[in-house]
């Protein structure tokens, strides 16, 4: 069976996560931007977790990693990369390790861009993929701490994944990446259709997520760097991969 998750708004735009098995009656959550929101889908759901899993050390996804441990004696686990900048942290993973859940086995995937220590949780059993702010819906993560290339592989590897993979990410930030999109993008229908539905569930205050692996690979420019239609909208037909998508990084922040 399947885990069951309860998507919801954080601060302004960070999305919280509750991830329940069922079977277990475990519960864990996945970051923890602020603490309201979180009490409230806690109460709402009556799931009360007992583990904090971190993508990353930025404050907006560990805001409330202290006051939720203090409160529901939750086991915090985190990138052992960015371990030191992780409030409360009591366990740390790399590449390749499992986190048991149940009947899963999460696995973690060292997906370093937006911060050189970030990580991704996959659960391979029931296919849902969290990539918070490595991969967004018809976008990706801003490069703060690393280089185009870095990202680049890591979102090359996430592009692997199987494409009915459910992704779950870190921002609301889908109508603004559609909008750019279709600048570099502008005659991909499959993007056109998907950014007036993203107008639609926006103007009607629903969230935009999940997505999934296979409509990424047809809609978001930064898995299409190979695109022949997006390199000659660039003048780019005959750069690499990672030049391609670095200049579409590029424009990105500027637009």
């Amino acid at each position: 069976m399947a885990v069951r998750i309860e998507q919801f708004i954080c601060r302004s735009d960070n999305f919280g996560v509750l991830v329940h098995d069922d079977e277990s009656g475990r519960t864990l959550l996945v970051d923890a931007p602020e603490e309201a929101p979180i009490q409230d889908a806690i109460a709402r759901t009556g799931w009360k977790p007992d583990l904090l899993i971190v993508t990353h050390h930025h404050g907006d996804h560990v805001e409330a990693n202290l006051a939720l441990k203090q409160k529901l004696n939750l086991t915090i686990i985190g990138p052992k990369k960015e371990a030191a900048k992780i409030p409360g942290i009591d366990e740390t993973v790399a590449e390749g390790d499992t986190i048991p859940f149940g009947r899963e086995k999460i696995r973690v995937m060292e997906t370093p861009g937006h911060t050189a220590g970030h990580v991704s949780y996959l659960f391979p059993d029931s296919g849902v993929l969290f990539a918070a702010d490595t991969l967004f819906a018809i976008g990706c993560g801003r490069l703060l701490e690393c280089k185009p290339p870095v990202m680049f592989e890591s979102l090359k590897r996430l592009a692997a994944l199987p494409l009915e993979t459910k992704v779950y990410c870190g921002h609301e930030y889908t109508q603004a990446n559609a909008r750019f999109a279709l600048t570099v993008d502008p005659t991909n229908s499959a993007l056109k259709e998907r950014a007036a539905e993203v107008d639609r569930l926006r103007a009607e205050s629903k969230m935009t997520l999940p997505t999934t692996i296979g409509l990424e690979l047809s809609t978001n420019p930064f898995l299409r760097w190979h695109d022949p239609v997006i390199r000659r909208n660039l003048g780019m037909e005959n750069a690499s991969d990672v030049e391609v998508f670095a200049e579409i990084r590029k424009r990105k922040d500027v637009f």
